[in-house]
């Protein structure tokens, strides 16, 4: 039976009780399948999983949708039964961050200023401040994140690896829906002839991956990019498999963001690249 708690001392106390190897699926509610894969997942690795369900303040920029994003803690809850989470960690904002904003946040250094980071300034610094609190509160030692957030994802790992935190990260592809379109929350934003136009990230990525010449990718994805009128783009990015430099030969990454209406939308592809010969 799954167990539902609020504050720090209720956390603990279940686990205090658990016993084994606890594993983590961090979310800011509103779960689709996206979410509820990553819970499958973790339970395939462990017996004792802890889902955490915290819509952060610190990772949203003044401009962005903090007070109209989803809230949906019933049905969240309902997912969590069914998928057989153990715990569900849903704290309120003060059991967060129990002195109000923290004066001390993390920084995400180089690879945190590029990308999402140039976009959405503060974002990450915020994002990974609550991923290490939640990390220790919940004594995580393993941690499941979807890969639809790359970029987070990629700066999650440098984290624990240079704070020594001890959690092992997994990566976990990203879930789509039958017409490529990847699983957002924010996709409930948008409206019927919206949704069509934001397919275009998805196909792009697809044309993209078809290359392996890093001119050749980015001008295939950027065409198709171009060509629809719905979607304005952000970025299209062509890097490494860490977000570094572009390898001259072996994986990449290729990523894209953009706005379609009101609703920014992101997604990336994993591709090879080759040699020219």
């Amino acid at each position: 039976m799954t167990q539902v708690v609020h504050t720090r001392d209720e956390l603990a106390a279940v686990l205090d009780a658990a016993g084994g190897e606890i594993a983590v699926v961090m979310t800011m509610g509103a779960l689709h399948e996206g979410h509820r894969r990553l819970i499958r997942v973790a339970r395939e690795r462990s017996q004792f999983v802890v889902v955490t369900i915290f819509v952060n303040p610190l990772q949203f920029g003044p401009a962005e949708d903090f007070e109209k994003y989803p809230r949906t803690l019933d049905e969240d809850l309902e997912a969590c039964r069914a998928e057989g989470a153990a715990v569900v960690f849903a704290p309120g904002r003060d059991d967060v961050y129990p002195g109000g904003a923290p004066s001390i946040t993390m920084n995400p250094g180089p690879l945190g200023a590029i990308l999402e980071g140039a976009s959405r300034p503060g974002h990450f610094s915020g994002m990974l401040t609550v991923v290490e609190k939640l990390l220790r509160l919940t004594r995580a030692d393993v941690a499941f994140f979807g890969e639809k957030d790359f970029q987070q994802l990629a700066l999650i790992r440098r984290m624990v690896v240079d704070l020594e935190l001890g959690v092992e990260i997994v990566g976990v592809p990203t879930v789509r829906e039958d017409d490529g379109l990847a699983l957002s929350s924010r996709n409930r934003y948008l409206s019927p002839t919206e949704r069509i136009s934001a397919l275009v990230l998805s196909r792009a990525l697809r044309e993209g991956a078809v290359h392996s010449e890093p001119k050749a990718v980015l001008a295939a994805a950027g065409k198709i990019l171009a060509d629809e009128p719905g979607a304005r783009l952000d970025y299209l990015e062509l890097t490494g498999p860490d977000l570094g430099a572009v390898p001259a030969d072996g994986p990449a990454r290729l990523l894209v963001a953009a706005r379609v209406g009101a609703t920014r939308l992101i997604d990336n592809v994993s591709i090879v690249l080759r040699k020219e010969a």
